[in-house]
């Protein structure tokens, strides 16, 4: 041990009393969660009820039936069009609007705010309430997906853009502006080719995400496979619901394996 350090140099901080703003915190967080574990209503006899029912759901629900699998296949097809058309869609938009929402490429702050207002609007409503809209405006179809999938991919990915085109290193930037290139030519030549690998790799979490929400959006009418999962629960088939069930499960898990596999190249 150095002569000039002590013993407190080597032990762990001390746990300190908390402010008063931090126990006000605390008590309301507690207060909320009492007051939602009182309205869940839950009980000892709701849950043995629900596990019986889960029982007979899985009694009716295994063996799958597959005798649908043509209609199920161009369902799952149509979720994947959706989730690939509606992000790739939603990643290019993305771009200009990180590039309006970072702080060292926005042409003013004004403009930042609006834009990161816009970003924080668009990735706060759900994509369900998004898709409710759409069928309002469009109707039912996978078009109602997509835009719903468009503006929720703009709000998660605008913004991961806009934190890594702020993090980039400044020198090749003033290099370009040192030799008398516009803003333009900075932007494309400096910035945007050192935030490509981050990029890449929130776009493909977008596909992922955009998949799962495809199946949920279906739900309520915007296509893809979750109109016909909506459609067998509804007729009590629950081992057609199954089936569904279980191709979404691989689909997405498969997706999953190649995007990590992608990643790891990318990166």
């Amino acid at each position: 041990m150095n002569n000039n350090q002590s013993l407190e140099d080597y032990t762990p901080p001390r746990i300190t009393s908390p402010s008063w703003f931090s126990g006000f915190i605390l008590l309301v967080f507690a207060f909320l969660f009492i007051q939602g574990f009182s309205t869940a209503e839950i009980s000892l006899e709701r849950l043995i009820k629900g596990a019986n029912n889960l029982t007979v759901f899985l009694g009716q629900a295994i063996p799958p039936d597959w005798s649908d699998m043509d209609v199920i296949a161009e369902a799952m097809l149509e979720t994947l069009y959706m989730a690939i058309v509606g992000v790739t869609i939603g990643v290019i938009l993305s771009v200009p609007f990180a590039l309006l929402a970072s702080r060292n490429t926005t042409p003013h702050p004004v403009v930042r705010t609006v834009t990161r207002f816009l970003i924080a609007t668009m990735r706060t409503i759900p994509d369900l309430i998004w898709a409710l809209i759409f069928v309002v405006a469009v109707g039912l179809g996978p078009l109602a997906g997509i835009l719903a999938i468009i503006l929720d991919t703009i709000g998660f990915a605008a913004r991961f853009f806009s934190e890594r085109i702020e993090e980039v290193r400044p020198g090749p930037a003033n290099a370009l502006t040192a030799s008398g290139a516009g803003r333009v030519s900075v932007i494309a030549g400096a910035i945007l080719p050192e935030t490509l690998a981050s990029m890449s790799a929130t776009s493909l979490y977008s596909v992922e995400k955009a998949i799962r929400s495809a199946v949920t959006l279906g739900l309520v009418g915007a296509g893809g496979i979750g109109v016909e999962l909506s459609t067998a629960m509804r007729l009590f088939q629950y081992d057609k619901a199954f089936s569904i069930i279980l191709v979404v499960l691989v689909v997405v898990i498969g997706f999953e394996q190649l995007s990590s596999m992608i990643r790891k190249r990318v990166i």
